[in-house]
């Protein structure tokens, strides 16, 4: 996605422990406390966009306050909804952008407001052709390795998909730790993206075929 004009430079922020939304993914979430029921119900009413960004170590401490949170989020629309009886949502968001939140804004609501700049892919002079093959291949050993079907593949490498979305996808479907989501988010170069998404799909290839397995 480009930083055209309709991209965002003010949005509301969700942040949780341990949660990426990447650009080209779609996130359900479960809204139950009531700042951030009121952040989605003022979000429907505006653009319904906001960025989901992860809380740094330690925030159990000031969590009901203003706990730390990182610097690079994934902003996106909340593109399906429902309000449950009891006033909490289920929603879909769709991830559409990398944003770094430059400053936090000043407000009177009871969630949190920031001021944010849209980070590009960078593409790079390097030939990623290799590195997409490694993710392909070791994504099919890990859906193996659970029993999986391999078509599961084809939403994150199918189509027109480039390379930086197919990094994004993957990420986002296979990959359980937080720390390396975070990373892999805020790594625009999209060669390094891939090259950490391969060591990192390998060591989860590895660790799901056993000890003694090899490289």
């Amino acid at each position: 996605m480009s930083s055209s004009p309709a991209a965002p430079r003010v949005l509301p922020i969700f942040p949780l422990p341990d949660v990426t939304l990447f650009p080209h993914t779609m996130l359900p979430l479960h809204v139950f406390e009531a700042r951030y029921r009121a952040m989605v119900t003022d979000a429907l009413s505006r653009d319904r966009r906001l960025a989901v960004v992860m809380l740094k170590p330690g925030y159990e401490t000031h969590y009901e306050g203003k706990p730390a949170v990182q610097e690079i989020a994934g902003a996106g629309e909340i593109v399906k909804w429902e309000r449950l009886p009891t006033g909490r949502y289920n929603m879909l968001v769709q991830g559409r952008w990398r944003v770094r939140i430059a400053r936090e804004l000043p407000t009177d609501t009871l969630y949190r407001m920031v001021r944010v700049d849209v980070l590009e892919d960078v593409a790079g002079s390097a030939d990623v052709a290799p590195l997409m093959r490694r993710v392909r291949d070791t994504c099919r050993t890990v859906l193996a390795a659970l029993d999986r079907p391999h078509d599961l593949l084809d939403t994150a490498l199918g189509g027109d998909a480039t390379p930086g979305v197919v990094a994004d996808r993957v990420a986002a479907a296979f990959l359980p730790d937080a720390g390396v989501r975070q990373e892999l988010l805020e790594t625009t170069d999209v060669s390094r993206r891939l090259t950490r998404l391969v060591a990192a799909l390998d060591a989860l290839a590895n660790e799901l075929k056993g000890p003694g397995s090899g490289g």
